[in-house]
């Protein structure tokens, strides 16, 4: 059976000029129009830097996007994700049909909604409920269609009490909730959502996430999702496709193309060593190496999940001191906080001179993926403070065997939620 495709990107490439609108313009015009003239290609597609905005490049030009190509099939949820200016956004316009391509085409079948930011298409001299019918006639919509869906749309809005008031008089939360509504209700083939729902507070969230679930499952309709929430892209996408400086760098499964994504320019390494400018420190305690090792003691970036893996962290007690307490803090690369821990035995006293100790955690305990550890130094007696804290983050990486001797087991092959993993006891079955 064929795929049923209903949106295929070929080819994208954006570029964009630089500097103040209108300067050197008609010159570039002119070249481009002898080159066409000629049958030549565009003098200046040869040309421009990467979409990478920290760096100052050395062209006036820069491609947005480059060589974007994918294909959206009927009733998926593809998740777009990407660090900020990643070329995100431009995608969005360009699929929507708000901007042209430089090169390279959009085919799609059926009526496309965006909601690209907030407030876009509506005009903010017109009702909640006149915009309603305009965004709808937009969409191509009849008003009679409009009409019969009228009432869940302001509904679902919230706006009941302002739906007759001019929009330019709503808030940025109740002017996106009322253009989700329209969107969502008004039953388009494809609907684009650009972060517009961050603006809106936690519960309008929770409900148009499940509506967008309901418009994918039931509706069998596409949805295309950029969002920085990493919680509600797994929630609600099945597919992921991941931006870095205007090109995709990761097409595929959702979960892997959040984790993609969390690991872009992350420092992935197991082992640090400070220099002494560099090293985290204060007058009494600094910060020398650290390290994760196994438990023959071999520093790895990779365990599996039986194993035991311990952080070893080699320190220096710069002023004698019995008030001196370690600690770590474990995330994994979702940035969730799975825990912190400390020394029991804060009363030891350090004499001036070079230190180690090791942190163990358990086999069969964390789950699998990439897992993020910062060491903290505080003082408790007399008064509480903190010498360093969480800084220059290091990493390991968990991996889950199909065997006997873990939580998973030798049978189940998918995905298991959660940030630990620990084999917990069960009470043999009782017949009651």
């Amino acid at each position: 059976m064929g795929k049923d495709i209903i949106l295929k990107a070929e080819n994208i490439s954006k570029q964009y000029r630089l500097g103040q609108v209108g300067t050197g313009t008609i010159s570039h015009d002119l070249n481009r129009w002898w080159h066409k003239l000629r049958g030549k290609e565009d003098p200046y597609l040869k040309i421009g830097d990467t979409n990478d905005r920290s760096t100052k490049g050395e062209s006036d030009y820069v491609w947005a996007l480059q060589d974007i190509n994918f294909e959206v099939e009927r009733g998926e949820v593809i998740g777009i994700i990407g660090k900020n200016g990643a070329g995100k956004s431009t995608l969005l316009k360009i699929l929507s049909k708000v901007a042209a391509p430089t090169t390279g085409s959009i085919k799609s079948r059926g009526r496309i909604a965006s909601l690209l930011e907030v407030g876009t298409g509506f005009h903010p001299e017109l009702t909640g409920r006149e915009n309603i019918f305009l965004n709808g006639a937009i969409l191509g919509m009849t008003k009679k269609e409009i009409a019969v869906k009228l009432d869940e749309i302001i509904d679902f809005s919230g706006c009941e009490r302002y739906i007759d008031t001019p929009v330019k008089r709503y808030s940025s939360g109740m002017t996106v909730r009322l253009a989700f509504a329209v969107a969502a209700f008004l039953e388009p083939e494809i609907l684009i959502i650009d972060e517009v729902l961050a603006v809106g507070d936690a519960e309008f969230q929770k409900k148009a996430l499940g509506k967008m679930q309901d418009i994918s499952r039931q509706g069998g309709r596409t949805v295309l999702f950029v969002s920085h929430n990493m919680a509600a892209v797994k929630s609600l996408c099945t597919r992921g496709v991941v931006l870095e400086h205007g090109k995709v760098v990761f097409e595929g499964g959702i979960e892997e193309a959040v984790s993609e994504y969390l690991n872009l320019d992350n420092d992935i390494t197991s082992r640090k060593i400070y220099s002494e400018v560099e090293a985290p420190s204060s007058e009494v305690v600094r910060l020398l190496e650290t390290e994760v090792i196994n438990n023959r003691f071999e520093n790895k970036s990779d365990y599996f999940i039986f194993e035991k893996v311990g952080v070893r962290i080699k320190f220096e007690i710069l002023v004698e001191t019995s008030d001196l307490v370690l600690g770590l803090n474990l995330y994994n690369n979702e940035e969730i906080h799975i825990l912190s821990s400390h020394q029991k035995n804060n009363s030891e006293k350090y004499k001036v001179g070079v230190y180690q100790i090791i942190v163990w955690f358990p086999n069969n305990f964390l789950a699998e993926g990439y897992h993020f550890c910062g060491i903290a130094a505080m003082s408790y007696k007399g008064y509480f403070r903190v010498h360093f804290h969480d800084v220059n983050k290091f990493s390991f990486n968990i991996i889950d065997e199909f065997i006997e001797n873990t939580a998973r087991g030798i049978d189940y092959k998918g995905k298991i939620p959660g940030v630990v993993r620990p084999i917990l006891d069960w009470d043999n079955v009782i017949s009651l």
